[in-house]
């Protein structure tokens, strides 16, 4: 990441937690993402900031033609517009005093060139020398990416005001992509959630996404990906239309935020080493493929552009900078993302203090993956939230499921011609009204109601938290969903923006503490809840009963190798010795239940044997 300072970034955080931290760090040279998925949401936020910074933009109507795409381009040319007024700002500040042109210095690593150079300057006595050395520095600032993030699995189509059928180029992935290739900005889009071939094809009408005539790539493509065969997948199909991934950013499929997309009892650290030796394979790959397509094109390839290597990056579930070192030092990841901890961070993200203060008091029991997102995907939750509490309150009141304000999630149609929502209170109605015809037993009807019953308004409460922590909505009106990793329950305070980055830079004393489990330990631990709640639900097709047998191979596979890593040397403050005894208990609780698995196949080949 040219001129970025920092090793670390601020991945995507619902649709509004994140919403507005680029205008508060990326001043301060840290880079973070932006949710495109609520249009809505962000000309709400717009508006807020368009008038805290006396800016004269324009509101966006909701029904103006091709709003959401407007919505979206509007929202990053504030966004840019209020970094660059607090950036030049922070620039125009003097040295040596106690303001933000220091906080940005004392931020960076101790590593980075600038800040080395920064504590040189410290030192130096007034003078031409100094004077020369303070323009260098402050020339050398540069601010945090402002990066947007698409979750390319929606992507539903629209209808005009006449009710007809828009076109592709208006579904909703689409016209985010369009809003944010339509503004000024430099800086990344992340997608996330697999592969969208009509989404990916629709990027070679921007040329944004393609490299100038100085090899320079405005705006960069990072894919979020779950494997090393899903970034040679995806890497493909982009370079065959000549567009080039940029960063590789890998996610632990449990031990993360909001929706859990989990491997097949693939941990992490297995799939980082396969990325470790393979990642020249990537170039190799794809680079034969772009530079053809800019020929085919009649474009002129830089030669500076032929030796680029995509960064590779990771995230989900980094507590300590020992864990950093492990990541960065043994498997070569360029940079780490750190998400749920900034959730305790005010000068970060956009939380209600109702919903922070939960979050400080959580304790390992109270995060749980949860079956509330109307997506039908493991969902990342904390008990008694806002949104949980307005849920089980429409329940009781006899009126489940919610008026569905925004409609983004809406993909059933088993009761309509145009899909609608499972967290809608038009389908659990007809849902509800069906189980109840039934000839079951009241034992699982009632478990079928609780299953569709949880189903939650997601799209409008992640974003409600920063409603209300903006002053824009009351909190009273407004139930709040938070979707934070489970790491978060070994963070309990509030914390400065200098205590977190210090934390993750190794300066000073820990925020955790000692006995936290490794990230890879805790991991383990998800996989076989995962895996359990996997066999729990099983209905023993041949398919099933293939992946599962898979996941279970594949999770013993990583457990020995977890084993490996635990016989290493531990960096400071990481608990590699936690992570023996978490393989010795959980090898052997995955092995009672493949046993009982196993068991229940023989009953069941042995009954249709006997029929």
């Amino acid at each position: 990441m040219s001129g970025y300072h920092h090793t670390f970034h601020i991945p995507v955080m619902g649709t509004g937690h994140s919403i507005d931290t680029p205008i508060r760090v990326a001043p301060l040279g840290i880079s973070s993402v932006i949710s495109l998925v609520d249009d809505l949401l962000l000309e709400k936020i717009r508006r807020h900031y368009v008038a805290e910074f006396k800016l004269s933009d324009p509101p966006i109507p909701w029904n103006v033609e091709d709003g959401r795409a407007k919505r979206v381009t509007a929202y990053m040319e504030t966004v840019q517009k209020i970094v660059q007024i607090k950036f030049e700002a922070l620039k125009r500040l003097p040295f040596f005093a106690n303001n933000d042109k220091k906080k940005y210095f004392d931020l960076l690593p101790d590593t980075a060139p600038l800040k080395q150079a920064y504590e040189r300057l410290l030192q130096m006595a007034a003078g031409k020398e100094r004077s020369a050395l303070e323009q260098s520095l402050t020339q050398q600032m540069t601010p945090g990416s402002i990066g947007v993030n698409i979750m390319v699995k929606l992507d539903k189509m629209n209808y005009a005001a006449a009710g007809s059928l828009l076109s592709e180029e208006f579904s909703d992935a689409k016209s985010a992509l369009r809003g944010y290739a339509n503004s000024s900005l430099a800086s990344s889009i992340i997608f996330s959630a697999g592969i969208n071939q009509t989404l990916f094809s629709y990027m070679t009408n921007f040329r944004d996404f393609y490299r100038d005539a100085t090899g320079n790539i405005k705006k960069k493509i990072i894919l979020k990906v779950s494997d090393f065969r899903s970034a040679l997948i995806q890497g493909k199909f982009m370079a065959k239309k000549g567009l080039e991934v940029h960063e590789f950013r890998i996610e632990s499929g449990l031990n993360c935020g909001g929706h859990a997309f989990a491997s097949n009892g693939e941990l992490l650290p297995t799939l980082l080493q396969e990325f470790k030796e393979k990642r020249d394979l990537l170039v190799a790959e794809f680079q034969p493929m772009i530079e053809r397509f800019y020929t085919e094109m009649g474009w002129d390839y830089p030669e500076s552009a032929k030796q680029h290597r995509p960064l590779i990056t990771v995230q989900g579930g980094i507590g300590t900078h020992g864990e950093v070192r492990r990541l960065r030092e043994d498997f070569e990841m360029d940079l780490t993302g750190w998400a749920s901890p900034f959730l305790l961070v005010p000068e970060a993200t956009c939380v209600d203090d109702t919903t922070r203060e939960l979050l400080r008091q959580a304790k390992e029991q109270d995060l749980y993956l949860s079956d509330v997102s109307p997506l039908g995907i493991p969902f990342n939750n904390v008990r008694k939230s806002g949104s949980e509490l307005w849920t089980k309150a429409r329940i009781e009141a006899g009126t489940p499921g919610s008026p569905c304000p925004k409609k983004f999630l809406v993909s059933n149609v088993e009761y309509t011609t145009r899909p609608i929502c499972p967290a809608s209170s038009e389908y659990q109605e007809q849902k509800l009204r069906e189980i109840d015809g039934l000839d079951i037993p009241d034992v699982e009807k009632r478990y079928k109601k609780a299953m569709v019953m949880e189903k939650t308004c997601i799209c409008d409460h992640l974003g409600n938290g920063a409603l209300i922590a903006l002053g824009i909505e009351e909190e009273r009106n407004s139930p709040q969903s938070i979707c934070p990793g489970p790491n978060i329950a070994w963070f309990d305070h509030i914390y400065t923006l200098q205590e977190m980055v210090d934390h993750i830079y190794g300066r000073g004393k820990s925020l955790v503490p000692p006995e936290r489990p490794h990230m890879f330990a805790k991991e383990i631990v998800m996989y076989v809840d995962y895996f359990e709640r996997l066999v729990e639900r099983c209905g023993y097709t041949p398919r099933e009963i293939k992946t599962l047998r898979e996941f279970a191979a594949n999770m013993e596979e990583g457990m020995a190798f977890c084993l490996t890593i635990a016989g290493r040397k531990a960096y400071p403050d990481e608990n590699l010795a936690s992570i023996p005894p978490c393989v010795e208990q959980e090898r052997g609780r995955m092995r009672d239940i493949v046993a009982r698995f196993e068991a229940h196949i023989e009953q069941l080949t042995g009954a249709a044997v006997s029929a």
